[in-house]
């Protein structure tokens, strides 16, 4: 188990806490605008996850190994129960956690993903980011000129910029790119828990109209795993569904949060 880096937001209030989880290559700061929103009401924790951000880097990327290091979080704060919203990679270190210890989340809220492999995604992106010639650089515009020529996505290239960072020895990267090109495979599927378990909490699996991660011929597999979903759209979003409907998503997650107060 690692320690996280994490941010805390609306400290002074009481209650359960909400945990919010970024995806692969993100950080906790893809989360602020809407942990400010949130901690007017709620305690909110955001964590940078294992090779992000300013926490640990290790070789281990498996879901376990993330779930453990979110569950060391809460054991240092004293947190017995939270609530955990996780986009993409970090909705499915929540749902590994809830599955693992379903008495420590009170309600879980999965933003566009389910519990399925998906093939083929993100490794030209990783290869690209690896390729990026650091020594080199001449300034965070030459970087994205750079990049460019493998990634076409301007707002693509945006968020993995965010992750640049200039020291006094020269660029780095702040996540831990090899450890998670190596292993993509495990980031990219789902843990086969054994037969039968499932977590019984509420649950809302929150989907971008315009995304194909959360599919019809997933729903069998997310009500198997979690009997009480609801899967709730979010119209004119993609994958970053916080990010391109923020007031929508917002108004979806409270509901979805109900009578944590």
């Amino acid at each position: 188990m690692l320690k996280l880096y994490y941010r805390e937001f609306g400290e002074q209030h009481s209650g359960t806490p909400l945990l919010l989880l970024h995806g692969l290559l993100g950080s906790l700061v893809n989360w602020q605008r809407i942990a400010r929103s949130l901690g007017e009401r709620y305690r909110v924790m955001v964590p940078d996850l294992r090779n992000h951000g300013r926490s640990p880097h290790d070789p281990d990327v498996s879901y376990p190994a993330l779930a453990a290091d979110v569950l060391e979080l809460m054991d240092d704060q004293g947190i017995e129960q939270a609530v955990l919203v996780g986009h993409s990679m970090g909705g499915k270190t929540a749902m590994s956690l809830a599955l693992e210890h379903p008495g420590r989340v009170e309600r879980l809220v999965v933003v566009d993903i389910a519990p399925v492999t998906y093939e083929g995604r993100l490794a030209q992106l990783l290869d690209a980011l690896l390729a990026l010639p650091l020594d080199e650089l001449e300034n965070r515009r030459h970087a994205d000129e750079l990049l460019a020529r493998q990634v076409a996505d301007k707002a693509v290239r945006d968020h993995m910029l965010q992750n640049l960072q200039r020291t006094d020895t020269g660029w780095r990267w702040r996540n831990n790119l090899r450890a998670l090109r190596d292993g993509l495979d495990s980031i990219s599927a789902f843990p086969e828990y054994a037969q039968g378990l499932s977590y019984e909490g509420p649950v809302c699996f929150i989907r971008g109209e315009l995304s194909d991660y959360i599919r019809p011929e997933h729903e069998g597999r997310i009500r198997q795993l979690f009997p009480r979903a609801e899967i709730i759209p979010i119209p004119g979003a993609g994958h970053w569904v916080y990010a391109e409907q923020p007031g929508i998503f917002l108004e979806r997650l409270e509901a979805c949060l109900g009578q944590v107060i």
